[in-house]
């Protein structure tokens, strides 16, 4: 494992730092560039992420971890991010891995982190490969939600709808605004609000993974809307439900790690079939 700081190409500068797990193998399967999700759902994955790395060099993938601007050990504070500050950070991380490797390069998302790769991929010439962990299919839903934090914080005052609409109004306004200790800008806000998993030109193979402690849990409907959307631009698309904690939501720190052996047979593809999602009416 490698951990460094690599210089910045926004506008805002800086160094971003970063976690490399080079691949066990003289000869790497495959590159991983990890993306990671929104506000605190970072720190609760940190565990995970690191876990799932170290599965992914042991099988011969080499990945990078990134903390982009105004995150985690990187330059600058939350606010001072902007969603295009964000996908700079990620074509910067693409090339780094680009320039070591010509091995296949994957974007692997994390809930909302899976919106910032495909965003971000658009941008780049890398090979168009995903792996996404519980993706959220639209970014508005993220930004409604995160927002609904500042609400139910203040519920007790019965201004519920008056909070949201001071909040949305502040942020058209060019404000930042203060959500669970995050002081969100309102250039992050746009861009979540119009982010969409709508897939890229190009684009080849999709691994999507969600997890449930249900053992009959199938996947959101949400989830087939996307994934036929996918499917109709020619991509490879396998989608699964694995058995495990949400772990980027729960108070303790847990491990799901069925969803480390999972991801790690997918993009092994073992089996060498590929499922398509469920037809909609």
């Amino acid at each position: 494992m490698q951990v460094f700081f690599l210089p910045a190409e926004s506008r805002a500068g800086g160094q971003r730092f970063c976690v490399f797990h080079p691949a066990k193998s003289s000869h790497p399967k495959g590159t991983i560039l990890y993306v990671h999700p929104f506000a605190e759902e970072m720190n609760k994955s940190r565990r995970m992420v690191a876990l799932q790395s170290r599965a992914f060099a042991a099988a011969g993938y080499s990945v990078l971890q990134i903390d982009l601007l105004g995150c985690g050990d990187s330059s600058f504070e939350f606010r001072d991010a902007g969603w295009d500050d964000w996908l700079v950070d990620l074509q910067r991380a693409a090339a780094w891995l680009k320039e070591r490797s010509s091995a296949p390069l994957w974007w692997w998302g994390l809930r909302s982190g899976c919106l910032l790769a495909v965003a971000a991929s658009r941008l780049t010439s890398a090979s168009e490969q995903f792996v996404f962990w519980q993706p959220t299919p639209s970014g508005k839903t993220v930004l409604q939600q995160f927002l609904r934090l500042k609400v139910a914080a203040d519920l007790q005052s019965g201004q519920s709808k008056h909070i949201m609409d001071t909040l949305r109004s502040q942020l058209a306004a060019g404000h930042s605004v203060e959500v669970a200790g995050y002081e969100l800008s309102a250039s992050v806000a746009r861009g979540l609000e119009s982010a969409t998993l709508a897939p890229p030109a190009n684009v080849r193979r999709l691994e999507w993974l969600e997890l449930s402690s249900r053992d009959d849990a199938t996947l959101m409907p949400a989830s087939s809307i996307a994934l036929n959307a996918w499917t109709q631009e020619g991509c490879s698309v396998r989608s699964q439900v694995v058995g495990g904690p949400a772990f980027w939501q729960t108070t303790e720190v847990e491990d799901a790690p069925a969803l480390i052996d999972a991801t790690v047979l997918a993009l092994n593809d073992v089996t060498g079939e590929i499922a398509t999602p469920p037809s909609l009416p």
